[in-house]
């Protein structure tokens, strides 16, 4: 797999694990919300990094 396909597909899977937390917030136990919605911020932040430098070394 190419770099920008993992990129791509890792934004894919942080995005959809944000979505599903949002969508079950009610339904999770409540020492298991924080971590997760932690990983979540993590990993989606982590996305928008990826992207923005996949932006400017794509730019050369």
């Amino acid at each position: 797999m190419s770099n920008g396909a993992s990129i791509l597909t890792f934004m894919i899977i942080s995005f959809s694990l944000a979505l599903i937390l949002i969508m079950k917030k009610n339904s999770l136990p409540a020492n298991v919300k924080r971590p997760l919605a932690i990983l979540a911020l993590v990993m989606v932040s982590f996305s928008f990094v990826l992207m923005i430098f996949s932006f400017f070394s794509g730019a050369k």
